[in-house]
C-alpha cells in the first residue's frame, strides 16, 4: 500500500509546527494598509442592469451602469441596493454587468447615516477555493507527506510577502536590501522544509543564496548602463499618485528581478544538492574533485531548461506587449531600445546569469561539505 506520510523527524516536526503558527499569527494580523471598519464587504446577485447611458466604440465600451444588486452573503443580506458601475474604457480595468452575474461588494456608510454599495468585481473566490482545493489533493497524493510540506512553504512565502514585505515596501523601506533578506528567508524555509535539516538542505540553501545574491549584484552593476526607468512595473504611476511619492521605483523594479528569478534558483539549488548527496551515498570513497563535477555536470543539464523556462515566463508576461510591437511594424534595433522591452531583456539576461552561477557556487559548497561531513 502506497503511503502517504513517511517517517517524521522531531526536528522536523517542530519546525512545522512553528510555521504553522507563524502561518497563523500572520493571517489573524490586520494589514496596516487595508481600509478600515467603516467599510464591509460581502457577496450579491446582479438582479437588473440599466445600460441607457453606456456607449460602444468599437470593442471598447464607455459610460455607466446602472445595476441593482441583491445581497446573498454579508451584512444587510437580503437587501436590494441601486448602484453605478463606472466604465472608463479600458478592458483590462473595466467590468461589464449583466443580470445574474455574482459580484464581490464594498459597503461603506455616509455621513447622512444611509448605506451605500459599490460592485469591486465578479466574485471569483469559490473557484479559486475549488482550483487550490484540487491542487492541493493532487499534490499531496503523489508527494505525500512532501505535498503537505510543499503546500506549508507555499501558504507561509504568500503571508509574508503580502504581509511583511509588501507593507514594509510602501513604509520606504529599501526595497533590494529588504526583498534580498525576506528572499534568503523564504529560501531557507522552502529548502529546509523540503529538504530537511541535513546536508542536503544546508548545500541548497548556501548554493541558493549565493545565486541570489549574485543576481542581485549583476542587477546593480547593469541597471545603470541600460538606464532602466521602474515606471515600466504595471500601476506603479497609480502607486505614485496615491500618496506614496517617497517610493524608489528604480530599486523596486530591482527588487522584483531577484524576486522573480530566486523560485528557479532554488530548484536549481535543490536540484544539484540532491544529486550530488545521491553520488556520495552510492559512492562514499569519490573525491572532492569527482563530485565537484558530478555537481557540474549536473548543473549543465539543469541550467539548460531553467534559463529557458524564465525565458518563457517572462515573455508570457508580456506577450501582448510583444505583438502590438510586431502589429505595428516597430523596427526590431528601435524595439531592442524602448524601455518595456529592453527592462523584459535585463530581467530575463540578469536572471539567468543568477541561474547558471548558482549550478556551480553549489558544486563547489556541496563538494567541500559533503566530502567534509563525511570525513568527521
Amino acid at each position: 500500500m502506497y503511503k502517504i506520510f513517511g517517517n517524521i523527524k522531531k526536528s522536523e516536526m517542530i519546525f512545522i509546527l512553528f510555521l504553522i503558527v507563524a502561518d497563523i499569527i500572520l493571517f489573524l494580523v490586520p494589514n496596516p494598509y487595508m481600509k478600515n471598519d467603516q467599510y464591509q464587504y460581502g457577496v450579491g446577485e446582479v438582479i437588473s442592469v440599466n445600460n441607457e447611458q453606456v456607449a460602444q466604440f468599437g470593442i471598447i465600451r464607455q459610460g455607466t451602469q446602472y445595476v441593482e444588486v441583491k445581497i446573498k452573503r454579508g451584512p444587510n443580506k437580503g437587501k436590494v441596493f441601486e448602484t453605478h458601475n463606472q466604465l472608463i474604457g479600458k478592458m483590462e480595468l473595466d467590468k461589464f454587468l449583466k443580470t445574474g452575474d455574482k459580484v464581490y461588494i464594498e459597503m461603506f456608510k455616509t455621513n447622512a447615516g444611509d448605506t451605500m454599495l459599490k460592485v469591486v468585481d465578479f466574485y471569483r473566490l469559490g473557484i479559486e477555493g475549488i482550483l487550490f482545493g484540487i491542487f492541493v489533493i493532487i499534490l499531496i497524493i503523489f508527494a505525500g507527506w512532501t505535498g503537505v510540506k510543499t503546500v506549508l512553504s507555499f501558504s507561509t512565502s504568500l503571508l509574508v510577502i503580502w504581509k511583511i514585505m509588501m507593507p514594509l515596501f510602501l513604509d520606504g523601506y529599501d526595497p533590494v536590501i529588504l526583498a534580498f533578506f525576506i528572499v534568503l528567508a523564504l529560501t531557507s524555509v522552502v529548502i529546509f522544509l523540503v529538504g530537511g535539516f541535513e546536508k542536503k538542505g544546508l548545500v541548497a540553501f548556501l548554493g541558493s543564496g549565493s545565486g541570489v545574491l549574485m543576481t542581485l549584484l549583476l542587477s546593480q552593476v547593469f541597471s545603470e548602463p541600460f538606464v532602466i526607468n521602474g515606471s515600466v512595473l504595471p500601476f506603479s504611476e497609480t502607486l505614485l499618485n496615491s500618496g506614496f511619492a517617497h517610493l524608489n521605483l528604480n530599486k523596486l523594479f530591482l527588487a522584483s528581478v531577484f524576486i522573480g528569478s530566486s523560485g528557479a534558483v532554488m530548484d536549481i539549488g535543490m536540484d544539484i544538492a540532491a544529486s550530488m548527496n545521491e553520488v556520495v551515498e552510492k559512492h562514499p570513497k569519490i573525491q572532492v574533485k569527482e563530485l565537484m563535477f558530478s555537481g557540474f555536470n549536473v548543473g549543465r543539464a539543469v541550467v539548460g531548461t531553467m534559463s529557458t523556462t524564465l525565458l518563457f515566463a517572462y515573455a508570457g508576461g508580456y506577450l501582448t506587449l510583444l505583438m502590438a510591437f510586431m502589429a505595428q511594424g516597430v523596427n526590431t534595433m528601435a524595439m531592442l531600445n524602448i524601455n518595456y522591452f529592453s527592462s523584459e531583456i535585463f530581467k530575463t539576461i540578469i536572471g539567468s546569469f543568477g541561474l547558471v552561477l548558482t549550478a556551480p557556487l553549489t558544486a563547489i559548497i556541496g563538494a567541500f561539505i559533503f566530502k567534509k561531513t563525511q570525513k568527521e
